[in-house]
């Protein structure tokens, strides 16, 4: 007959670890609900007032659905019902005139990670051409926050929940990637340790992260407007990147900005159309998932 083998500290600690990982992963995720609650909140009362919905709930609802259908996220699509125009009382169609334009192409795609109209697909090949561009192991896509301003993290590899934490979402000042939305341009820190551009709470979190250089490039529509960012993080200081290096980053930026541009004037513009559609349809009724 065995005998059985007493638990060890080794184990103990594993254990113990683990549930501190999990712990961390539960409190990130609440506070990206928290974040998100205001702008989903706001939108359920627009909706609520509009189609004389009974509760929240019936509103939260409609928003999922339509989330659900047009594969848009939740709070991208209560951020666009806040701000765009109110449909015309009564008028069946929200935008009578919409033209869907033809999907933008995307060269600097030579992996083909981008699937046809996939917001993450694509924004993951930006990342993933972005970090061969600079080579480097470490980067994170952001796009603009439409409702409350600065830019949001989208995708990621490489950084600790940490990082993602603090650099959730950035206002305009204090870091490379705020620098590079408001001035629309690609920006170059050699050595995190000393560039001014940083606040010292966001340098203290890129360094322990082991990232010693970074390059962050706009992603910018044909009107030049920055709709979002690709940063890379680099574990050795760097002279800077070369004049091809930065051609190719404008490629990325310009096609990517313009894609993401295209799937706002589209994409989400339909998930408004078939959510105009459902609160006509449960107009003044309470919310189900028929």
């Amino acid at each position: 007959m065995s005998e059985s083998r007493p638990f060890g500290h080794g184990e103990f600690a594993r254990g113990e670890s683990a549930e501190i990982d999990r712990l961390g992963a539960e409190v990130r995720h609440l506070r990206a609900r928290l974040r998100a609650h205001p702008l989903i909140s706001e939108a359920q009362g627009i909706l609520r007032e509009r189609y004389a919905l009974p509760d929240s709930e019936s509103a939260f609802s409609l928003l999922q659905r339509a989330s659900q259908h047009s594969n848009v996220k939740l709070r991208t699509l209560a951020g666009a019902v806040t701000l765009t125009p109110r449909p015309d009382p009564g008028a069946p169609l929200w935008f009578p005139r919409q033209a869907r334009s033809s999907e933008p192409r995307l060269t600097f795609d030579r992996e083909g990670r981008a699937r046809s109209g996939d917001r993450g697909a694509v924004l993951g090949a930006v990342l993933s051409r972005t970090l061969v561009v600079v080579d480097a192991d470490m980067g994170n896509v952001q796009t603009a926050d439409r409702a409350e301003g600065g830019l949001r993290i989208e995708k990621h590899t490489g950084l600790s929940a940490e990082f993602v934490d603090f650099f959730g979402h950035v206002g305009i000042e204090g870091t490379s990637c705020a620098r590079a939305a408001r001035e629309v341009t690609q920006v170059t820190v050699r050595d995190v340790a000393t560039d001014p551009v940083f606040s010292e709470p966001a340098r203290r979190v890129i360094l322990r992260e082991g990232s010693l250089a970074c390059h962050s490039a706009p992603l910018t529509s044909a009107s030049g407007r920055c709709v979002g960012m690709v940063s890379a993080h680099l574990d050795r200081t760097i002279d800077g990147l070369t004049p091809a290096q930065v051609a190719a980053l404008d490629l990325i930026g310009g096609e990517a900005g313009a894609w993401l541009d295209w799937y706002g004037r589209t994409v989400v513009v339909s998930a408004l159309e078939h959510l105009h559609a459902l609160g006509r349809r449960h107009r003044g009724r309470r919310g189900s998932r028929s």
